[in-house]
């Protein structure tokens, strides 16, 4: 018995080493996931966009940004006269956060009076929104060391988070997780679609039929398309239901991003099911493409602490758009014109893809 499993392990691996496609997998895939995960998955937030909001000029309130900005947490990126300013800028995501000093601050530390100032966050990421707070609270209690010798009062911070008050890691995951789980499922859909017809010998009765390479593409595409867009839904009504995020922005805006988005998905889909030839290829092909892709779609770690080759590693990577998208609209009532720049580019993926399934299809028919 143990001669016979010794003989079909031998075999299972000179079958795995046969096959180049096999053996590409086997060696390729590891060596560039541990690259991404390695450069790219880091909770660490560092070089932050900061604002500044500073109302007053005196001596102990530059003392105060001057320690913000020699941190290396924080990066002074713009500085605001109102509010109105300050708004526009959390809501475009220009700044992670703003630092709000008062006019009355420096006065209030020579009086000995209760100082305060307050921080802004983009609530929308509550993990780095936590991690940047913890950061401006240690710069505070240096503040408050270094002029503990003096008869002042204590520095006070009143942070506050802007779209998520609370900090709720749920606001955080779920509209992500929406855009996982939908692509996880186009993607398996797509990728069998063709594979599987190959590895059953049916692929080849449907090319002798009337059916033209555009037209196969149409029905394998339709199908995953819709079952893409009904589990979208159906995963974002659950989470607003079951789990109390809330949904704020449009309807409308968040079905027309899941129908580009999955546009996109079932073309990378279909060129993965046109280059497999088994199912098992397919299945292969289409977590090779999940698992750096989800790495680097800021879902989990910030994009702006990625490598700059990481960073424009994203570009290419549709669920990069969607997971900004998602967030945006749930938690913010992200409008049209700040929409549009994550929805173009998933609408050139789906294009590029479908063409070039398109041309492969056609390889087979010739």
């Amino acid at each position: 018995m143990w001669r016979r499993i010794a003989s079909l392990i031998l075999k299972e691996f000179k079958m795995l080493w046969k096959d180049r496609k096999s053996r590409m997998v086997l060696v390729v895939p590891p060596l560039v996931q541990l690259v991404l995960f390695a450069s790219a998955a880091t909770f660490e937030v560092s070089d932050a966009a900061l604002g500044l909001w500073i109302e007053d000029r005196a001596h102990p309130a530059q003392e105060l940004v001057s320690r913000f900005e020699a941190s290396p947490a924080f990066r002074v990126v713009a500085r605001f006269d109102n509010p109105q300013a300050v708004q526009e800028a959390l809501d475009s995501q220009k700044v992670k956060a703003v630092l709000h000093v008062g006019q009355s601050f420096s006065a209030d530390v020579a009086a000995g009076r209760p100082a305060r100032v307050q921080l802004l966050l983009d609530g929308r990421k509550s993990n780095a929104a936590l991690i940047l707070q913890s950061y401006a609270l240690g710069i505070v209690e240096s503040f408050n060391l270094a002029r503990a010798g003096q008869a002042v009062a204590e520095l006070n911070m009143h942070p506050r988070a802007w779209f998520n008050p609370n900090f709720d890691s749920r606001w955080f995951i779920l509209p992500g997780l929406t855009v996982l789980l939908t692509i996880t499922a186009t993607l398996l859909i797509t990728a069998l679609s063709v594979a599987r017809e190959r590895e059953l010998g049916t692929f080849e009765q449907l090319l002798v039929t009337p059916l033209q390479p555009m037209e196969i593409l149409v029905g394998k595409t339709v199908p995953a398309l819709c079952i893409g867009f009904v589990e979208a839904n159906v995963i974002a009504v659950l989470a607003c239901l079951t789990y109390g995020v809330p949904f704020v922005g449009s309807v409308v805006l968040f079905n027309v991003s899941i129908a580009i988005f999955v546009l996109s998905a079932v073309g990378i889909g279909l060129v993965i099911s046109s280059v497999a030839k088994t199912q098992q290829q397919a299945i292969l092909g289409v977590f090779l493409f999940l698992s750096p892709a989800m790495v680097l779609s800021g879902f989990t770690t910030p994009i702006a602490n990625m490598p700059d080759w990481a960073q424009a590693l994203t570009h290419l990577n549709p669920i990069r758009y969607m997971v900004t998208l998602s967030r945006g609209i749930f938690l913010q009532d992200l409008p049209w014109a700040l929409a549009w720049p994550q929805l173009w580019p998933m609408a050139l993926i789906g294009c590029v893809t479908l063409s070039y399934a398109t041309w492969l299809f056609s390889r087979r028919l010739e």
